[in-house]
């Protein structure tokens, strides 16, 4: 007979992974062996994309800086399911990240040659009367590099502080291979670079109703079960927290400093859960395929 033990251990792994993209299958992390995909179990890569709590904080903040620019939104606002189906979307997006990250290598093209293709069918006209294309090298850069930026922060946060600027510098080159293969071009590879890329970019950032629609929808999220909602709730509050704090102020969701240390305090202890609880998330079969568990 099964312990309590294992039995909680099962449900939440259960629904944890019912988020993520391998709920969407297609993809086989564990074969052929040996195959260590675009950066394989030495890079600062694996081991940042590798914690599910951090990635899906970090994964908030980084759509929450996204629809700031213009461009970015229509493009989701116009060709988006998200609005109706947002798990549907975290589980495209999930996907995606842990698939170029822990894939095979073919899987992994694969995926970058999917997200090229339809790139090329999203194009139409912003809220401000100018023209959009997914495919655009200089929007790719701005999506690539709000995901580098909050899934490196909330990896600073939540898992391991004391990441050398090193291989912080490390993360932001060896990810921006992902953004180059779906044709970004001059990609910032370094703290210095990512924080001057912001800086530069402000000017053309905006904060309207459709923008923050897009902040109401995304703070009533649907959770997988009823008990998991308020864990839910705090993650999001969590990737809120990640927000810069131009960017917090311009969507007018800054938190309070006490609200700062309970979401903080709150999202730590589900993320010891969730380690304890995820034994077949994409990081565990990877490294299996590797090896190395």
């Amino acid at each position: 007979m099964l312990s309590i033990k294992t039995l909680l251990r099962s449900k939440i792994e259960r629904q944890v992974l019912s988020i993520s993209g391998l709920a969407l299958g297609g993809i086989d992390f564990e074969k052929p062996a040996g195959d260590p995909g675009l950066f394989g179990p030495e890079s600062v890569t694996w081991r940042v994309h590798g914690d599910f709590t951090s990635m899906l904080c970090g994964g908030v903040s980084a759509l929450l800086l996204q629809m700031l620019h213009p461009l970015a939104l229509a493009g989701v606002w116009d060709h988006s399911s998200f609005r109706e189906d947002m798990l549907g979307r975290l589980r495209r997006t999930s996907q995606f990240v842990s698939g170029t990250t822990f894939a095979p290598i073919n899987d992994a093209n694969a995926l970058i040659e999917k997200v090229k293709s339809i790139h090329l069918r999203v194009t139409g006209t912003d809220a401000y009367g100018t023209p959009y294309a997914a495919s655009d090298p200089d929007l790719l850069v701005w999506v690539h590099v709000t995901e580098a930026y909050s899934f490196l922060q909330s990896h600073l946060r939540y898992r391991n502080p004391a990441l050398s600027l090193a291989d912080q510098n490390r993360y932001y080159q060896e990810f921006a291979r992902v953004a180059e293969s779906l044709g970004s071009a001059n990609v910032p590879d370094n703290v210095k670079a990512v924080e001057a890329y912001f800086q530069a970019m402000r000017a053309q950032l905006r904060c309207d109703e459709r923008t923050l629609e897009v902040v109401r929808l995304l703070q009533n999220a649907p959770a997988p079960s009823r008990l998991a909602k308020p864990a839910g709730r705090l993650l999001i509050q969590a990737g809120v927290d990640l927000l810069p704090e131009w960017a917090s102020k311009q969507l007018g969701i800054s938190l309070s400093p006490l609200k700062r240390q309970l979401v903080r305090f709150g999202t730590r202890r589900i993320a010891r859960l969730l380690r304890w609880a995820v034994r077949n998330g994409s990081w565990h079969r990877a490294m299996r395929r590797m090896g190395r568990l």
